[in-house]
């Protein structure tokens, strides 16, 4: 699943514990983000715990390669606390920085083009994807390919529960689709995939 999740972002942000420091999966994480050669951020979170020690993070981080910005180094760190809300501004303002040092475009007027996270059946809804938009907009009515099966959108719903007509680039969401399995490749999905 982390190297899945390495491969659809542009931007890793690794979530390190200040009291844990880096554990087998973090670097797990950092080792799929570079196969992936996307950018890496890390955020430490529990800095409001009283065992947090932010400096042997940092130091663990020096050890597998990742040279922090406050010590000289191309990393972005930041201190952040998911219970209290502390530093989650400044994580989100890094985040938007990389993206413009990056230069992270995506032409919001071509067809949608993206990664499904999972697939489930959902009681009431039938067959629904976790979907990420990379390119394009999604629009409720569009054919989706993935794979062998092909569908068409009935509805979206964006990471807020709430129905929306559309979803734009760098919005995950959730389609109600109406799929098929194609055993064979059948002419439809052939068709609808050219006819795009």
């Amino acid at each position: 699943m982390r190297a899945r999740g390495a491969k659809m972002t542009d931007i890793a942000v690794i979530v390190i514990a200040a009291d844990d420091g880096i554990m087998p999966q973090t670097k797990e994480a950092i080792s799929h983000a570079r196969a992936a050669e996307v950018a890496i951020m890390i955020a430490v979170n529990k800095i409001d715990l009283p065992s947090a020690n932010v400096m042997n993070v940092m130091r663990q981080l020096q050890g597998e390669g990742l040279s922090p910005e406050d010590w000289g180094g191309t990393t972005i760190c930041c201190s952040v606390s998911a219970t209290t809300g502390q530093g989650i501004d400044h994580l989100l303002e890094m985040i938007l920085l990389q993206s413009e040092i990056l230069e992270l475009k995506a032409n919001p007027k071509r067809r949608a083009k993206g990664y499904v996270i999972e697939a489930q059946m959902e009681p009431g809804m039938g067959p629904t994807s976790n979907l990420m938009v990379t390119t394009g907009t999604l629009k409720i009515g569009d054919a989706v390919l993935c794979g062998r099966y092909h569908g068409k959108v009935k509805a979206l719903i964006n990471d807020h529960g709430l129905k929306v007509k559309s979803a734009a680039p760098a919005i995950a969401c959730t389609s109600g689709c109406c799929l098929a399995y194609s055993p064979r490749v059948t002419r439809q999905p052939r068709l609808a995939a050219t006819s795009r």
